[in-house]
């Protein structure tokens, strides 16, 4: 009751703080605690700022004494603004953010100061020791460094009364070796970007760079605290390990898009300005398909930044939702039966000169660039589908994926009919256009004739395609609500990479060996790369067939322990040490953390499902059933017939049914705990969670489920899908 009562007040204060600032424009705010451009060109010299922009735009490196002034610069900044400690932000494995605080105060001769250099800014040494390496350190290795990234904005985090300056960083071993998501991110980034700009010197001499961009929409649950804390599931795991099927749940679809609660809407305020001031550029809100289930959706950013952005994103929602008296879930599958929470990556390509290289353009020498790009991605998905499904795989994401209107566990693109026939229509044509320019000139007419028509509401017409080209951008929707969003476009990135290398080396090759012109070469390279990226096109023409089509040609591992595997193959292991992406032991250590991660999950799963069966469910079913065979017994003992107690005999054999189902199953699960956890070789143990305890999981949540069909409503401890999903 007291948290109630102090979630309200939180609210009122809210409200409060809404009428102040409701004439406060989101430009005046957006940034301000971020030391972006404004900041550094107050505070930094002319020299310094154009180093710092170049190391941002250019990527060169940052001299010592230029480092010396943007710390104190950075100091100066941050104390104008109350910080009083900064950090180190990083990216460890965990697949969440960390940081260590340390104060600008020290004491110097026995005189406090505020004191912040230049080594402290560029690098710093936290414990590694209690991140996890999939054994890529051993346990007593505990050195690790964070250095700071110049191209994601330093930002000031504000926590209650507190303010902190936090600096982007990467995350590494004393050894060399990635420890982190961001440095195998901005090599894969590398690698694209020159891959890209070789490729579009074919068709424009003015571009001179290429960066990914990134759009990453953010799905999740939001529930009232004090039921959420009534729930150890939902406390220790942020999804229900039991709950029956609410009567209504989402079958009426009158949740999405609908009118968002007053509750959920004060609470979306509040995050938005916490998120403006920090430079999340987030612009869209909305009820998603299930009940209580929302989305946030910003602007298109860099690609680096807007990963940063993501994951700060995610623990602001966290933090802001309790100030209301509420709780995010951002469990891909917390609740059984109603739509999961995805976070869908929308990646493009942009140019120098202001070009989206996945967009149609309005010539046809553009539009035959924007093909090439298109066509180099599908085939990267087409080649690397088992690779790109392995960056997203988790115990979450295998309960989400083909369930509820999620996509399909399988790769595949969908690309909208007019892509397709304008494919069909540079596939179809004899090689005699190659050799003949007027042919070739009206090719290129005939295909930029088509592709104007390539209106964004034409081209998205398959919601749960695994992969799909959107309009201007190829959004991957396998990315699970919870997972930082830098595996897979580590991947993409890479893979596409890899492509337009290719793509280039074919068309180098044609001009020398076949004495082609550089259009022809170009467009036969096209033809071909159109005929080969077919197999993993989810074609229009399918309809409600397309994914059993897709799967007998583009199937992928339906279980992490086999998904995973796909990362230590040789042609994998090539790929990125080409890219220099990766090393091969920092492959194998990324595959050994998505094992260990996983057999974590299960194995807390599987043990807190055995407390809360022990001591929540069983208890409340006795309890009940004690209660009908009093009623029996005193039926009896009024001479009743046994017509007058049949129907209460016959519920307290079902309920003991369903208990001695679910003690059995428990105990069962306690043994089979116990024996997996003897295992020593990560990916058997995660073969044995998947194939031992994941079926056993399943038997008791039917019992509990059953249980809490029959059980009086007032001795049921734990709060139902119909409390939990409902807020107003």
């Amino acid at each position: 009751m007291n948290q109630r009562l102090k979630a309200l007040q939180r609210i009122a204060q809210g409200k409060q703080q809404d009428i102040l600032n409701e004439n406060q424009k989101i430009s005046e705010i957006f940034a301000s605690n971020v030391f972006g451009d404004d900041a550094m060109s107050q505070f930094l010299s002319e020299e310094a700022f154009l180093q710092i922009k170049s190391a941002i735009q250019a990527g060169t490196k940052i001299n010592r004494d230029i480092a010396e002034q943007v710390a104190s610069a950075m100091k100066s900044w941050a104390m104008s603004k109350g910080a009083t400690h900064y950090t180190h932000w990083f990216h460890p494995l965990t697949g969440v953010t960390a940081e260590k605080h340390d104060a600008f105060f020290r004491l110097k001769n026995g005189k406090a100061i505020e004191e912040f250099r230049g080594d402290a800014l560029v690098q710093q040494e936290p414990d590694a020791a209690g991140f996890p390496t999939g054994s890529l350190r051993s346990t007593f290795e505990a050195r690790g460094l964070t250095a700071w990234d110049p191209s994601s904005p330093a930002f000031i985090m504000e926590i209650g009364n507190g303010k902190t300056l936090c600096i982007p960083t990467i995350f590494v071993a004393y050894t060399g070796e990635a420890l982190d998501y961001k440095s195998p991110l901005l090599k894969s980034q590398h690698y694209l970007e020159q891959a890209a700009l070789a490729v579009c010197q074919y068709f424009d001499r003015n571009i001179t760079s290429v960066t990914p961009m990134l759009g990453c929409e953010q799905e999740y649950f939001v529930v009232d605290d004090g039921l959420y804390s009534a729930r150890p599931d939902l406390v220790l795991l942020k999804r229900t390990l039991f709950g029956r099927v609410s009567a209504k749940g989402q079958q009426l679809g009158d949740h999405y898009f609908g009118a968002i609660p007053e509750r959920i809407y004060t609470f979306m305020l509040d995050l938005e300005r916490e998120a403006h001031k920090i430079g999340i550029p987030v612009r869209t809100r909305h009820n998603e398909t299930g009940p209580s289930q929302f989305e946030l959706v910003p602007d298109y950013e860099e690609l680096n930044v807007a990963v940063d952005h993501n994951q700060l994103l995610m623990d602001l929602m966290g933090r802001v939702a309790k100030r209301h008296g509420l709780r995010v879930l951002l469990n891909e599958k917390p609740f059984a039966g109603i739509n999961g929470s995805a976070k869908h990556n929308n990646w493009s390509l942009q140019t120098n000169t202001g070009r989206n290289l996945l967009a149609p353009a309005e010539t046809p020498r553009k539009n035959i660039l924007f093909l090439t790009f298109l066509v180099c991605t599908l085939n990267a998905v087409r080649e690397h589908g088992e690779l790109l499904y392995a960056s997203i795989v988790s115990a979450g994401n295998e309960r989400r994926l083909g369930a509820e209107g999620a996509p399909p566990p399988m790769m595949g693109v969908y690309i909208g009919e007019q892509l397709e026939a304008v494919f069909e229509e540079i596939e179809k044509r004899g090689e005699e256009w190659i050799k003949n320019e007027d042919m070739k000139q009206e090719l290129k007419l005939d295909i930029h004739n088509k592709i104007p028509d390539l209106l964004l509401n034409n081209t998205d017409k398959n919601r749960t395609a695994p992969v799909a080209f959107t309009g201007k951008k190829i959004e991957i929707r396998l990315v699970g609500a919870s997972q930082n969003a830098a595996p897979s476009m580590i991947v993409l990135n890479t893979i596409v990479g890899q492509q337009l290398q290719r793509f280039a080396d074919a068309v180098e090759t044609m001009m020398k060996q076949d004495k082609m012109k550089k259009d022809g070469a170009t467009l036969q390279v096209l033809k071909q790369e159109i005929t080969a990226c077919k197999s993993v096109i989810i074609s229009s023409k399918n309809g409600g067939n397309w994914e059993e089509k897709l799967a007998k040609k583009s199937s992928v591992a339906q279980n992490v322990p086999e998904a995973v595997a796909v990362i230590m193959d040789k042609k994998t292991k090539g790929l990125f040490a080409k890219a220099n992406v990766f090393k091969e032991i920092e492959l194998e250590a990324r595959r050994n953390v998505i094992l260990e991660r996983y057999n974590s999950e299960l194995l807390i799963e599987a043990r807190l499902m055995a407390d809360m069966s022990v001591n929540h469910i069983l208890p409340s079913a006795i309890r009940y059933q004690n209660e009908l065979i009093v009623n029996v017994k005193g039926m009896k003992e009024l001479g009743m017939s046994k017509q007058h107690f049949a129907t209460t005999s016959d519920l307290i054999t079902t309920i003991s049914e369903h208990i001695n189902g679910l003690d059995k199953g428990v105990q069962t699960l306690l043994t089979t705990i116990e024996n997996i956890e003897k295992e020593t070789a990560i990916r058997k143990k995660a073969e044995a969670c998947n194939r031992q305890l994941k079926p056993l999981l399943a038997s008791i949540r039917t019992h509990a489920d059953e249980l809490e069909f029959y059980v009086d409503n007032g001795l049921w401890t734990l709060p139902k899908y119909r409390e939990l999903l409902f807020l107003r």
